[in-house]
Formats: structure tokens, sequence, C-alpha cells
């Protein structure tokens, strides 16, 4: 079991209002090229299963075929990758108001 496993909900977490603000992002958030695509992440998660809608990061076409498939990182460094890029999209997500702490 991994340390996390614990509290990982048995169904990923949907929500159509989540992705469509991420493709607000314009620019990836790694490259800043623009063109992206709501890249999910692949840690806890099958091969056919995508992971919660929140765990995705605004990436353009290259740098999400690089974390996902690309042969010249290692998986650690892979998932490194996309822990930044996620932690990068949830801030632009802030900056823009379309994520929020309420009450």
């Amino acid at each position: 079991m991994l340390p996390n496993e614990c509290y990982l909900p048995t169904k990923p977490h949907r929500c159509r209002q989540w992705l469509s603000n991420v493709h607000e992002i314009e620019n990836c958030v790694l490259c800043g090229v623009w063109g992206i695509q709501a890249a999910h992440s692949n840690q806890h998660r099958g091969r056919e299963q995508k992971a919660s809608d929140a765990l995705t990061a605004a990436l353009c076409p290259r740098r999400h075929h690089e974390i996902d498939n690309g042969q010249h990182l290692s998986r650690d460094e892979r998932r490194a990758r996309m822990n930044e890029a996620i932690v990068l999209t949830l801030d632009q997500l802030a900056r823009r108001g379309l994520v929020k702490a309420v009450k």
C-alpha cells in the first residue's frame, strides 16, 4: 500500500466546470507555448482510468506527451514534472478567480 492510498477515493472526482476552467489557461504552464490540453495525473490510477479532474495541468501537447510517454525522463522525473504542472495550474486558476476558498 502506498502511503496515501488510505484516503484515495475509489472513484475519481469528475467536474466539467473544473476542466473548463483549466482550458481558460491558454498557455502551457511549463513552457509557455500557446494551446493547451487538460492533462490528468497518472499517479495512483490504472492505465485506462484517469485521475480526478482536480489533478489536471494546463499542458501543451508536447509537454503532455513528454510526461505521459517521454523516454528521456525517468518515472520519478515525469511525476515530479506533472506535480509541478498541477501546482502551477492551480496557481493560475486561483489568480484568475476560477478557484477560491469558501467558508
